[in-house]
C-alpha cells in the first residue's frame, strides 16, 4: 500500500516530529499541503493529515487544503499535537474527520499527543507542556502507525 503524510507544523515543530515517526513506520514521504498538488493524492491508498492545534482548530492550511480536495476513494487517517488533550465533547478531531469524509475519504483512525505550547495566556509563564512531545508520545505515534501498516497492510 502506497502512503503520504501530509503535516502542516509550524510552532515549534512539533506535529513534524510525529509524522516522521509515523512516516517512517509507513514508508510515507511528509510533506507540506504547500508542497503537493491536491490531485497527486489520488495516488495514494492511505492519506495522512496532521498540524498542531490552534484554538480548538487544525491549522488553517491544513483545512484549506483539505477544503480544497476532489472527492477521493481512498483510506485517511488524522493526528494531532496539542497542548490539550482530544478527548470531551469537543474533540478537535470531530470536524477534520468529518470533512475528510465528505470528500470520500474513509478515516480509519486518529491519533494526538500533547506538545509545547506557548498560545497567549501560556506564553507568559513560558509555555506548557515542555519537552512534549517526548520519547512516550513518539513511541506511541510508532505503535499507532504500526497498528495502521499491520491493519490496513500499508506496506510497499
Amino acid at each position: 500500500m502506497k502512503a503520504i503524510i501530509v503535516c502542516t507544523s509550524v510552532s515549534h515543530g512539533n506535529t513534524k516530529k510525529i509524522a516522521d515517526v509515523m512516516g517512517q513506520v509507513l514508508q510515507a514521504r511528509v510533506v507540506d499541503p504547500q508542497h503537493i498538488d491536491a490531485a497527486e493524492l489520488a495516488g495514494y491508498d492511505l492519506v495522512g493529515f496532521g498540524s498542531g492545534i490552534f484554538l480548538g482548530s487544525f491549522h488553517a492550511q491544513l483545512r484549506e487544503f483539505v477544503e480544497s480536495l476532489p472527492e477521493q476513494r481512498s483510506t485517511a487517517f488524522v493526528f494531532a499535537s496539542s497542548g490539550f488533550p482530544d478527548a470531551g465533547m469537543q474533540r478537535f478531531s470531530r470536524p477534520m474527520v468529518r470533512l475528510l469524509e465528505q470528500k470520500g475519504f474513509e478515516v480509519a483512525d486518529t491519533f494526538s499527543c500533547r506538545a509545547f505550547d506557548t498560545y497567549a495566556p501560556f506564553k507568559l509563564v513560558g509555555g506548557i507542556r515542555k519537552g512534549r512531545p517526548d520519547a512516550a508520545d513518539l513511541a506511541a505515534a510508532r505503535t499507532f502507525a504500526e497498528g495502521l501498516r499491520v491493519r490496513l497492510g500499508a506496506t510497499r
